[in-house]
């Protein structure tokens, strides 16, 4: 079967794209926000665009709450980082 004109040019742009510097973003840094559990009180790093997920669908006054690694508690996000 012959390749069409369009998937050719489709599959070049691809080809090109992939030729910049870091076309999927893998070398941006990344936010890191500190998660504390109500339960054990243990604290564990959570990438900002993750918290950016889990608040997709929560109302203006909800906070994002995330499983505690540690004990399976209830984690919130820290009001105050850690020295």
């Amino acid at each position: 079967m012959a390749k069409s004109k369009e998937q050719d040019d489709l599959n070049k742009a691809f080809l090109e794209s992939l030729d910049e510097e870091d076309p999927f973003g893998l070398n941006e840094d990344i936010k890191i926000l500190i998660f504390k559990c109500l339960d054990c009180g243990k604290e564990d790093e959570v990438p900002e665009y993750v918290v950016e997920e889990f608040g997709f669908d929560l109302d203006e006054n909800e906070e994002v709450e995330v499983v505690c690694p540690f004990c399976n508690g209830t984690m919130r996000q820290a009001k105050e980082y850690p020295k």
